[in-house]
């Protein structure tokens, strides 16, 4: 379900900014925001006027609170991507997602766009359209540190008031290379449109797909498509160079 609000302010940070989502949607969003602030682990030089980069880890509370204080927004996609140890991934992927939220309350900051992961409901049978709203079914440890810091969103949306979209990323590149991705796509363009959609929307609390218009796809859009997310590219372009089948689930 999503509810309604008004857009936030244009001085944002973004986490995880030297990944490969963080350096496609700052060549693309720039037109978006007044300031944005990278964090990340990692050093960032190649910074655009409006940009300035800040070395953070996301297990510390307190240099979060300082670098989210008094900023409008927060794009969170800061975080270990795929499957490691449990304890790892709780630390940083739910733990870290914490402090960020943490952080934004404390700071006055009014919006989060999550990165979270079609991996939150993954054990679902690809003969069914899964909506945001059915119970999630996490098809690895990974999945399981995106379900839970999805209900650590609704947790803020709800009792503190944060704005925030958690966004079900699907696969992201240039274009769909085995037979999963071709119902699990998300373009370079569309990515762009999910986190605009995310960052400009009116909404106070939304769960969506962040994929592309797959013929085959595997989730509803209905949701995104609310808020202003409509996808344009299908991975069955590319279909005639790819054989097999997804496997189950």
């Amino acid at each position: 379900m999503t509810e309604k609000s008004s857009p936030p302010g244009r001085r944002w940070a973004m986490t995880g900014a030297a990944g490969l989502i963080g350096r496609h949607l700052r060549s693309r969003l720039g037109d978006a925001f007044d300031e944005l602030l990278l964090l990340d682990i990692e050093d960032i030089h190649d910074l655009a006027p409006h940009e300035r980069s800040l070395r953070v880890d996301l297990r510390d509370l307190d240099a979060l609170r300082e670098a989210l204080d008094g900023l409008d927004g927060v794009i969170h996609l800061g975080g270990l991507a795929d499957e490691a140890d449990f304890h790892d991934l709780a630390d940083v992927n739910i733990v870290g997602s914490y402090h960020v939220l943490e952080a934004a309350r404390l700071g006055g900051v009014r919006r989060v766009v999550y990165a979270s992961s079609n991996r939150a409901t993954g054990f679902y049978p690809t003969t069914h359209v899964v909506s945001p709203d059915e119970p999630p079914r996490p098809d690895g440890l990974y999945g399981v540190t995106k379900a839970a810091t999805e209900a650590l969103c609704r947790l803020y949306a709800d009792k503190f008031g944060l704005e925030i979209a958690c966004l079900r990323i699907g696969t992201f590149a240039a274009e769909p290379a085995t037979p999963r991705e071709l119902h699990t796509w998300l373009s370079p363009r569309d990515c762009e449109a999910a986190f605009r959609a995310a960052i400009e929307g009116v909404y106070t609390f939304t769960t969506f797909y962040a994929v592309s218009a797959n013929a085959q796809g595997w989730w509803d859009l209905d949701a995104g498509s609310s808020i202003g997310f409509e996808p344009q590219d299908d991975a069955m372009t590319f279909a005639a160079g790819i054989d097999g089948e997804p496997s189950e689930p």
